[in-house]
């Protein structure tokens, strides 16, 4: 099979494809030679898509896998949080409206 063959030889561009294809066989059909040109290049295509998206899947996965924080860390608990008392209002409590004219 051609692709088998000449794998490295083609790329992502159909008209260098179809230069290559030319080359390394003969297509008389110019229809055929088209299709086939086609196909080889949506398969390098969609290889170099596959690719690309199993690294940034790769990478993605070290990234999580380093900034993960261990599940045994120790928080500690007794910490004190200073609150700030002279600047805390009372809250008032809602008035009821009573309506005397019913």
């Amino acid at each position: 099979m051609v692709l088998d063959d000449y794998k490295d030889r083609f790329g992502d561009s159909f008209d260098d494809n179809k230069k290559i294809l030319n080359d390394v066989s003969t297509i008389r059909s110019k229809s055929l030679k088209n299709k086939i040109a086609g196909y080889i290049t949506k398969l390098i295509k969609n290889e170099i898509r596959d690719n690309a998206e199993k690294e940034n899947q790769q990478s993605d996965q070290k990234t999580t896998v380093d900034t993960e924080v261990p599940v045994d860390t120790e928080v500690p608990v007794d910490t004190e949080v200073p609150v700030d008392t002279d600047k805390t209002e009372p809250t008032e409590s809602p008035t009821k409206d009573t309506d005397t004219n019913e």
